[in-house]
């Protein structure tokens, strides 16, 4: 009997394994346990989306949308280790503001004094100098990012109907 493997017969091993074996995905999640942040970074995270798209009477907010969950599982799925660790540093930062400025981490601040902070963040749009600044651009952009792309942000929020043609434009003309 010939032992001897040629390099089809080890292709043809390795891609039924390959299929058997299904595609590679995170491990489950325990419910309530993010993939990457601590329960406390997550929940940092959550808050601070939620104000930056809060519930209304028209939709729901960025809370209801899953953009904690969007940002944990981009974050959990990225290749660079500094693609992490600028969410991980930029939590932080908001807490070092926060108690520097309240004597008391964001989440135990008042919802005036997070609002203040976030503002005063918020200034540097253009050009962010601070790590907080910086952090913010980035959490800004990616809620808005994780929003828009949801269920609730492009059918409730946006209205989007969807590939169909409407009778007349229900959009906004930029001028």
């Amino acid at each position: 009997m010939n032992s001897t493997f040629d390099r089809r017969d080890i292709l043809k091993i390795l891609t039924a394994s390959a299929a058997l074996a299904g595609p590679l995905q995170l491990a489950a999640a325990e419910p309530d346990k993010p993939l990457y942040f601590t329960k406390d970074e997550f929940a940092l995270l959550d808050h601070l989306t939620e104000i930056l798209i809060p519930r209304d009477a028209h939709s729901g907010g960025a809370h209801e949308a899953g953009v904690a969950a969007f940002i944990d599982r981009t974050a959990a799925e990225a290749f660079m280790p500094e693609d992490k660790q600028s969410w991980n540093k930029g939590l932080a930062e908001i807490d070092r503001l926060s108690v520097g400025e309240t004597k008391r981490t964001f989440l135990k601040a008042t919802k005036d004094q997070q609002i203040a902070l976030l503002k005063k963040l918020a200034k540097a749009d253009d050009s962010p100098k601070s790590d907080g600044e910086k952090f913010f651009g980035q959490l800004k952009n990616t809620t808005v990012f994780g929003y828009y792309t949801s269920k609730i942000g492009i059918h409730e929020e946006m209205e989007y109907k969807g590939n169909v043609i409407l009778e007349q434009f229900a959009g906004y003309e930029a001028s």
